[in-house]
């Protein structure tokens, strides 16, 4: 590209934005090379690693779950694109989805980093300290679940059938799956665990899901054209989604704890308290995205074979 044509066309980008080309060309008379370091952020980034314990598999654990928060925040901005794409095709939305279950994979396998790269005794030591807080705790990945799929299918199960679009966010809210882990529902009494994690989170929840209420990825799914819905690829892509992330991450993270909380038959309370068995394995709470890509059969073994 020629520099006449460069220029004319950096003109147009500024003038369009009422900035003066000059100006803008000056200051990279001042700027600095950029390099790697510093577009990364690299010293920021190794420097959030603080243990609170002296045992070295500490660090193993704090990084694997901070590698996990920014593969979430990548999954996030891809249905992001999703959910504001206004002439959404097959081809977009499924190379979106096998994006996202790709991320979903690298997740599942680096599952063996906890399984086999951490003592079981070190870790027996080290998650005391750690009480109450728990992975549960993941807010990122919570989003992750209110921008795929209508919030009826992220209910509990035994309370489905009294909620619907016209409830409100906050009763809503009140009855996913993801409260069985820290509730009693006779009483209505909630853990602390579910108690700090509502108080940071709730109000930037109820927000969050108003957003995706109609800009999710099944209710996307739904609106689109009959032609498009039944493409082929997008049909494989949607459902290699909903298993990747509700049947084969969630049962790569069931066995990761089973691994160090099942200890000689007995098995140990989640550092937040949590029944985790029941909360964690798909075949208890369902939790299935895209209900209408599955046969019925498929629908009633859910995680059962397992």
């Amino acid at each position: 590209m020629g520099i006449e044509k460069l220029t004319k066309q950096l003109k147009e980008k500024y003038d369009s934005i009422d900035q003066d080309l000059e100006t803008h060309l000056e200051g990279l008379l001042h700027s600095k090379p950029l390099n790697y370091w510093d577009y990364i952020q690299t010293d920021t980034l190794l420097n959030l690693q603080i243990q609170r314990t002296t045992l070295p598999d500490e660090m193993v654990f704090i990084m694997y779950h901070q590698i996990n928060e920014l593969i979430f925040k990548m999954v996030l901005w891809e249905i992001e694109q999703v959910a504001e794409e206004e002439k959404l095709t097959a081809d977009f939305f499924s190379v979106k989805l096998r994006r996202i279950s790709r991320y979903f994979d690298m997740l599942t396998s680096s599952f063996n980093i906890m399984r086999d790269g951490m003592e079981v005794e070190q870790y027996m030591k080290f998650r005391t300290t750690l009480t109450p807080g728990s992975g549960f705790q993941s807010a990122q990945y919570r989003k992750i679940e209110f921008a795929s799929t209508e919030l009826i299918n992220l209910i509990d199960k035994n309370y489905r059938e009294t909620i619907d679009r016209e409830t409100p966010y906050e009763h809503a809210l009140e009855h996913l799956y993801w409260q069985a882990a820290g509730k009693d529902y006779d009483t209505g009494k909630k853990s602390y665990l579910l108690k700090s994690f509502e108080s940071k989170y709730k109000e930037d929840f109820i927000s969050f899901t108003k957003y995706y209420n109609t800009r999710n990825l099944w209710s996307k799914f739904k609106e689109l054209p009959q032609d498009v819905k039944t493409d082929k690829d997008l049909i494989g892509a949607m459902r290699h989604y909903d298993h990747t992330v509700n049947i084969q991450w969630v049962m790569a993270h069931y066995n990761a704890a089973n691994h160090y909380l099942n200890i000689n038959g007995e098995t140990t309370e989640a550092t937040g308290g949590s029944e985790w068995v029941k909360y964690m394995h798909p075949k208890y709470q369902r939790r299935i995205f895209f209900p209408d890509v599955w046969t019925k059969e498929e629908l009633e073994n859910w995680g059962k074979n397992l």
